[in-house]
């Protein structure tokens, strides 16, 4: 795979979402169990962002070439390698159920376009980490999964701290964008129920 193809995805990785909010919205047809179910879903996504952030920092919001400068290997990411990603699936499927738009085949396309999306992205880092950190992230690599959590802890985890301010301002934009759509699906669903009443 096109090293270049794939930079492509990861630079604009931001955007990409939007066509499925928009078809989302169009044919959004909240209820009350499926805004509370979609919001508790799409707020267990945003803690692990949150959760990764806070050790990571703001070097995951680059749209530039992929790097880093460090290799995080504590937090989240002693369990999972790509938790910011698995965060943004829950978050996207969360969203899916708020809205319940053509339910269940928009949530399925969806969670499958962004699965593939994410694992070309993730070739790409491996590979940047791989040159970068050589033997370093070889044992993480062989020890930790890239998308299935595993239960212990990496031995080898750094010393990273967790940060809640520089999570909350790396995240700023993922926030906005998770409580407008909230805000969107309960104003849907508030319209619909009252043009529905006579």
């Amino acid at each position: 795979m096109s090293s270049d193809f794939r930079q492509k995805i990861f630079s604009y990785r931001s955007y990409t979402p939007i066509p499925f909010f928009i078809v989302m919205l169009i044919f959004a047809k909240p209820t009350l169990l499926s805004l509370v179910v979609g919001f508790i879903i799409a707020s267990v996504g945003e803690l692990i962002r949150i959760w990764g952030v806070g050790y990571a920092g703001s070097e995951t919001r680059t749209t530039g070439p992929v790097g880093g400068s460090k290799l995080v290997t504590n937090g989240p990411y002693a369990y999972v390698r790509n938790p910011l990603y698995i965060g943004n699936l829950i978050i996207y499927l969360g969203f899916g159920i708020m809205s319940m738009a053509l339910f269940p085949y928009l949530q399925i396309v969806a969670l499958i376009y962004f699965y593939i999306q994410y694992y070309l992205i993730v070739t790409l880092e491996e590979e940047y980490l791989s040159k970068t950190f050589a033997g370093e992230y070889e044992r993480y690599f062989n020890s930790v999964p890239r998308f299935i959590p595993r239960l212990k802890r990496y031995e080898f985890a750094g010393d990273l701290k967790f940060n809640f301010v520089e999570a909350l301002k790396s995240e700023r934009r993922t926030l906005q964008a998770f409580f407008s759509v909230t805000i969107l699906n309960v104003l849907i669903f508030i319209f619909k129920n009252n043009s529905s009443t006579p």
